[in-house]
């Protein structure tokens, strides 16, 4: 049991920390860059205030992240452009032109509008939803493993690279990680306490997370599984007083002393169970009718409340899928086909080349089954891992934490990282971002565990502080950077030397690809550096994103990857720190990119060399 000042002064620190996270998100979202997915979701967006087909612009994804950032658009006097290929998207009728055109309008909307201005109201909605996922943590974390270990998750949450670099970008990931979150939280105190808000809460949240990416349709079964767990295993209601035809447990808190609730006459003893229901009640069961007309001499049995149970569960889950049901309907701004969500779900992955070779350690493969768990591994600070691995066993070893509370910590987290590890593309971290939350519950739990060991363990308390210590030299040593991180196990096997204040950085390019290491969200920090180191020059750029960097002045000629594949002409090159990972694991590739020694490293994602003339 926490005592309450431990109650009063985590809530500060949590509201501490939330601030800070706000000041850096803010901070780096005006440092970087739109990265290469951010225009067509913006463009999209603003698409479907004026179409209200979501279908038309960018159907691969839900609709909702997308409606928030037009939304927020609009508010700042930004509109949908009219121009030749603006109004095809919204009134043309060639499917094979109107499909991808997002692209381009989204970069011309940034470019006609001012980047800054657009990207700062277009990230604004990402930033606080964000900002609301650290306060959630705490909440329902306070609840699930006490004050103190929910404080230690928004401490871990609010410093983690891979959070700070994805919060404000308009993207899907940590959207999905919110609406998760909130889908458990509003589950929790659901099967603790049934009412029917808290079943409208349930279906509110889930509709968030399906219409916030549809990959959210994993947590279908796993909100089956854990309605189902709660029959067996119950959390301590709060008040024990929601009606019983929302749950079957109501009638049990009634009657503690029985096994499988048998409902007996009632009796005018004080202290028996039967005591509590008079014959003009309402009956416990559910029926509706008064308690001598129904259950009054009889008793229920043993197996009527398994079935009773079992039907209850199907009727919460189908309640809860109708109201997420309209909420993905008022998304898509009511169409006239009531499966529209479905038809878009089928269209994920239609931009992808389906010969796509996927990078992992300097290897090539459609699919590496393994490589969420690597980039797990690489692309979170030790300290938090290992910090994860000490909640782990605690919890697994706690008496205090229900068994249905380590179902809703583990089930969710389990379940979501094996379906992408089975089925998603080998694109970045970004992909189990909504795992990432529940795992810092764990090592959230971890931290109190230590602390509270100080008292047999005169190290414990130490060990905190150096992990402490350490997530905070995570992200501070890599900041405003942190979409690149890596901890120091990407260097320690094969070139320690390079491990530095920001972890084992250098060493990323060696392992992941893609928006592990570079989104295009360096080209801001590309033109302060030229202006200062090259100005007056022209450098070749084979960078990793689809916005064009003259609108932000900067001078410079494309190339492509085949003149990446050989040995570099006289120049000033920039090239994407993905293509530093991919192109020396091509066969027949030159591996000059990995040979000859940068001048510079922009944003610890721009490699810059200079290649001199030959005497």
């Amino acid at each position: 049991m926490e005592h309450p000042s431990t109650a009063r002064w985590t809530a500060w620190l949590a509201a501490g920390l939330i601030v800070v996270f706000l000041s850096i998100t803010f901070a780096e979202s005006r440092l970087k860059s739109p990265t290469s997915d951010e225009p067509p979701h913006l463009a999209a967006g603003l698409s479907y205030f004026v179409t209200h087909e979501i279908f038309r612009a960018n159907p691969q994804h839900p609709p909702l992240l997308k409606e928030l950032s037009a939304l927020s658009l609009m508010t700042a006097g930004i509109r949908w452009p009219h121009n030749e290929k603006a109004d095809y998207l919204v009134h043309g009728d060639d499917p094979s032109r109107v499909f991808g055109s997002d692209w381009p309008i989204g970069k011309a909307i940034i470019q006609e509008n001012g980047p800054d201005k657009v990207m700062f109201w277009a990230r604004l909605p990402f930033i606080l939803i964000a900002v609301s996922l650290a306060a959630l943590l705490y909440v329902w974390g306070r609840q699930m493993l006490g004050p103190l270990a929910a404080v230690g998750a928004v401490f871990i949450y609010v410093l983690d690279p891979t959070i700070l670099a994805h919060s404000y970008l308009v993207t899907t990931d940590v959207g999905l990680a919110a609406f998760t979150v909130l889908l458990m939280f509003a589950l929790w105190n659901y099967v603790s306490d049934p009412s029917w808000k808290r079943l409208a809460y349930c279906g509110l949240a889930l509709g968030a997370a399906l219409t916030a990416k549809f990959s959210a349709v994993f947590l279908l079964p796993v909100l089956g599984l854990l309605l189902v767990a709660a029959l067996r295993w119950r959390p301590k209601p709060d008040s024990g007083r929601g009606p019983a035809i929302l749950w079957p447990h109501t009638i049990t808190e009634r009657f503690p002393d029985r096994e499988f609730n048998p409902i007996a006459a009632p009796s005018d003893k004080p202290g028996t169970a039967s005591a509590e229901i008079r014959r003009k009640d309402v009956c416990p069961c559910g029926s509706g009718k008064k308690y001598k007309n129904c259950h009054a001499g009889r008793e229920i049995k043993p197996r009527s409340r398994w079935g009773r149970g079992f039907l209850l569960v199907c009727g919460v889950f189908t309640v809860i899928c109708l109201v997420a049901f309209l909420v993905i309907e008022a998304t898509y701004f009511f169409p006239a086909d009531p499966l529209m969500y479905v038809k878009c779900a089928r269209m994920v992955n239609a931009d992808h080349d389906p010969n796509m070779l996927m990078f992992l350690a300097g290897q090539f493969s459609s699919h590496f089954v393994s490589y969420f768990g690597i980039a797990y591994l690489l692309k979170e600070p030790i300290a938090s891992i290992v910090l994860a691995g000490i909640g782990l066993v605690a919890l697994m070893k706690s008496k205090s934490i229900p068994v249905i509370g380590k179902l809703f910590i583990l089930v969710p987290p389990a379940a979501l990282f094996l379906a992408v590890s089975l089925l998603a593309d080998n694109l970045g971290i970004r992909y189990i971002m909504p795992v990432l939350p529940f795992v810092y519950l764990l090592a959230g739990l971890g931290l109190a565990t230590l602390i509270h060991a100080a008292r047999r363990l005169r190290w414990a308390p130490y060990a905190a502080a150096v992990l402490c210590g350490w997530i905070v030299l995570a992200a501070v040593g890599v900041y405003p950077d942190h979409l690149s991180y890596f901890n120091e196990a990407a260097c320690l096997l094969d070139q320690p030397g390079q491990i530095g204040l920001d972890g084992g950085t250098r060493c990323g390019p060696a392992w992941l690809d893609e928006s592990n290491v570079e989104w295009g969200q360096g080209l801001k920090q590309l033109k302060v550096w030229l202006n200062r180191h090259a100005a007056g020059r022209t450098a070749k750029l084979a960078i990793f994103t689809s916005f064009p960097p003259e609108a932000y002045g900067i001078q410079c000629q494309r190339i492509d990857q085949s003149e990446l594949a050989k040995e570099p002409a006289p120049g000033l090159y920039v090239v994407s720190a993905s293509l530093v990972a991919d192109m020396p694991a091509f066969p027949g590739a030159s591996d000059w990119l990995r040979r000859v020694q940068p001048i510079a490293i922009v944003g610890h994602s721009l490699y810059v060399y200079d290649i001199p003339q030959t005497p």
